[in-house]
């Protein structure tokens, strides 16, 4: 029963200090409380404790934390210009046109083969095909 206790005060202090480390801590006390109710001994208890806190702090915290503090999903090449705005810089309609995205010049066409863009109206990449950006 102590150990169950030792796990819900390190849980507590997780939740304040969001470090993972007293998470994985009380990972161990839980296993330790698992190996007492078993019939284990203390030298059971507190190696499982030991390897357990051990190990999760080794192997799951990095892997935790790396997942709970990432940024935002980086995309590269075309990926990164859907989604942004672009100025039109030659009439754009559904076959033909030319806009400016991030300084770069590309062929360009309304996403919908429909719409019409005028010289500087802003628009908004929906797609990349091959080296046409297709806009709305």
């Amino acid at each position: 029963m102590l150990w169950v206790l030792v796990a819900a005060f390190l849980t507590i202090v997780e939740v304040t200090t969001t470090t993972l480390v007293f998470l994985m801590l009380a990972a161990g006390a839980v296993a330790a409380a698992v190996a007492g109710g078993l019939g284990g001994g203390v030298v059971a208890q507190f190696l499982a404790f030991g390897v357990v806190s051990i190990g999760s702090l080794g192997a799951v915290r990095p892997i935790a934390y790396r997942r709970l503090h990432a940024g935002p999903e980086h995309r590269n090449g075309v990926e990164a210009l859907v989604g942004r705005e672009a100025l039109v810089t030659r009439r754009v309609d559904g076959h033909d046109g030319r806009v400016r995205i991030g300084g770069e010049d590309w062929s360009a066409r309304s996403y919908d083969g429909h719409s019409e863009f005028e010289v500087g109206a802003r628009v908004d990449v929906a797609q990349i095909e091959g080296a046409t950006a297709l806009v709305l």
